[in-house]
């Protein structure tokens, strides 16, 4: 009944599906990974970390409560677990199990060395690919497209009155809503926060040496013509180590927890992986 009570969990987690929603091959890859799932919770419980693993109350009550939030109705939540053969108390079985699994994981977990101030700075200063923060700024335009060039000098003549407003983004918001041909023109000409590479080529250059409040001259690209206002320039660079240090502490001590428990249980199913090769 365990297995079916873990058929159940699989899924809804593989497939965000009830089991009988599931293809036919959607089921033989839930039946492979419930087995060898199966495999593992037996010898995790049968370890002596196991031992004296008690699942609180409140956790199962936490942990029924998000099965049945999948159903529709408890009807469908009930016909789930009659198709399977199981009943409430089956359930229970079965969700106590897999919560044990998860507490003797959480205790092996624990025995990970804690991460230091020290520990996240030397990864800091070994990494600092990972800590660059892109030149972006927040920009809006206005662009008019033409037909004939007579369009086009006229739109050149719009857009030049624009930039002799020199505009505030209230101002410049009102004219890309009268004269603006792109979407953006109902929220302003706001094209957000924009990083290098995302522009056309034609008006990167011009867009990223505006200082802020500048507006651009009349540019072209393959889309018409465009005037640029920059509204804000982001921080770019290094970001300092003081602006990411807990956040970097947190996630180096998920990476150590995560490895301790992924090189306990390939040492607790190593046996069984030698003895299935003989």
């Amino acid at each position: 009944m365990a297995h079916a009570y873990t058929e159940l969990k699989l899924a809804w987690g593989l497939f965000e599906k009830a089991p009988d929603a599931l293809a036919d091959t959607e089921k033989q890859r839930l039946l492979q990974v419930a087995e060898r799932q199966a495999q593992i919770e037996r010898q995790v419980l049968g370890t002596r970390e196991a031992a004296g693993v008690i699942v609180p109350d409140h956790a199962m009550a936490n942990a029924l409560a998000g099965i049945r939030s999948r159903y529709d109705s408890d009807d469908d939540f009930q016909a789930d677990l009659l198709r399977l053969g199981l009943d409430e108390s089956e359930l229970n079985a079965a969700l106590r199990r897999e919560l044990r699994v998860e507490m003797v994981l959480e205790k092996v977990a624990a025995r990970a060395p804690t991460v230091t101030a020290v520990d996240a700075e030397l990864y800091y200063r070994t990494h600092p690919e990972a800590f660059d923060r892109p030149e972006a700024r927040r920009l809006r335009h206005i662009l008019m497209t033409f037909k004939s060039p007579g369009e086009r000098t006229q739109a050149v003549e719009a857009l030049e009155a624009v930039r002799a407003l020199a505009p505030t983004p209230e101002v410049f918001a009102e004219k890309a809503l009268a004269h603006s041909h792109c979407p953006t023109a109902m929220d302003g000409g706001v094209l957000g926060v924009v990083k290098r590479g995302q522009l056309f080529a034609e008006l990167e250059p011009a867009a990223f040496a505006l200082a802020e409040g500048d507006v651009s001259e009349v540019l072209e690209s393959p889309m018409g013509l465009h005037v640029i206002r920059c509204d804000e320039i982001l921080p770019h660079g290094l970001i300092p180590f003081d602006e990411i240090a807990k956040d970097l502490i947190g996630k180096l001590e998920e990476r150590r927890r995560a490895r301790a428990q992924k090189d306990w249980l390939r040492q607790l199913t190593a046996p069984e992986a030698a003895t299935s090769a003989s």
